[in-house]
């Protein structure tokens, strides 16, 4: 199996890294995802960081390679760098519950594979 990469340095050797990173930028840019901007006297810029994944189909076989972008929120202050926080998470019960009632029902289910603006339906 292959590694995952832990270093940018690591990334710029294989070209399906390098891909990767691409992807993600034009993902990024796509959705407007940031402003280039000055920024307020005595503040910081918080910095980021790759994060990289192999994503392997059900059989184990490698699907893609994915790299994501990920600012260093651990660097953040509460009260100075950000005021609240939000991530949207789906609780397991949540999820379990609406497996039950669906199969109970007979419904059809359709899962949204979302990635920075795009997306994939996958129905069953």
């Amino acid at each position: 199996m292959l590694p995952e990469l832990a270093s940018f340095k690591d990334a710029l050797k294989l070209e399906e890294w390098i891909q990767a990173m691409n992807e993600e930028l034009m993902a990024l840019e796509k959705t407007d995802m940031w402003d280039i901007c000055s920024l307020p006297p005595g503040k910081h810029a918080i910095g980021c960081k790759w994060v990289y994944k192999l994503k392997l189909l059900s059989n184990g076989c490698l699907e893609r390679y994915k790299a994501r972008l990920v600012a260093k929120g651990y660097t953040q202050q509460a009260g100075v760098d950000f005021v609240d926080t939000f991530s949207p998470v789906a609780k397991m019960t949540t999820v379990k519950t609406l497996l039950a009632v669906s199969a109970a029902k007979n419904w059809s289910l359709t899962q949204l594979d979302i990635s920075n603006g795009t997306w994939m339906k996958k129905s069953t």
